[in-house]
This record gives structure tokens, sequence and C-alpha cells, in this order.
């Protein structure tokens, strides 16, 4: 069963509608501990909510996991990791910040409690309830 995630990116930075445009992307220059640790979690095929930061702040998009954890380019010699994820689909409806955190089905949503952490586990739950809310079907 894959795994499924959230990744957080300022749309200015990078945005979801950047990733379908380019069609993959290496997910690299995380630089917290916790974060690179779930990304060397990440399984080939895993699922990714794709959370737009700062501006927005909702859920825009599923991506997939194409490449598991790597050495992060942007880090020679130091010990982090990247992924590549590719487009899977854009929510027809973004899930804002608001939405999630009303939800009495999401109250466990590690984003919610941790919410700096830019990489963060769903629970297969958590993930089909988010699909439901942005009116998006896999």
């Amino acid at each position: 069963m894959p795994g499924h995630w959230l990744l957080k990116s300022e749309p200015s930075a990078y945005s979801f509608d950047r990733l379908v445009a380019e069609g993959k992307t290496r997910w690299d220059g995380v630089r917290n501990f916790t974060a690179r640790n779930h990304l060397r979690e990440m399984a080939e095929g895993d699922t990714c909510l794709f959370y737009h930061s700062g501006e927005g702040k909702d859920v825009v998009g599923v991506a997939r996991v194409l490449r598991t954890a790597f050495p992060d380019p942007t880090a020679p010699g130091e010990d982090w990791s990247a992924v590549e994820i590719a487009p899977v689909k854009p929510f027809p409806r973004p899930v804002t910040l608001a939405e999630m955190k009303a939800d009495k089905d999401l109250t466990e949503l590690p984003m919610l409690r941790l919410s700096r952490l830019s990489v963060s586990p769903v629970g297969a739950d958590e993930f089909r309830r988010i699909l439901k809310l942005g009116k998006c079907t896999l």
C-alpha cells in the first residue's frame, strides 16, 4: 500500500502549476532533520498532497514520488536528501488551511500540529478526506 505525504511550497518559489508545466521536479533544499527523514521514508509510487504555503495556504494538487531519496545536490558533502516527484492531478477545488483545521476528521493531521514542517506524513483516511474536500478523484 502506497504511503501518503504532504509537501509544502511557497507558490512564488515553486507552484503546482510549475510542476505540471515541467512534468517532474527534484524536491530538494529541505533543511529540517524531521522533514529530511520523511523524504527518506518515501517510496516510489507514494502520493503527495501539494500544499501552497504562505500565499494561498491550501492543498492544490496531487503528485507522485518517481524516485526515492538520494543525496541532495544542492548540499554537496552534507547529509540532506531529495526525491523526484511528478504531478498527478490538480484539485478541482483547493482545500484551505482553515477548512482542514475546522474538519473533525483531520485533527490528527501532522501538518496542523507541526505547521513549520515542509514534508509530513498523511494517514490514508486523512488523505481520502482531503481528496473528498477538494472534489478530487484518483
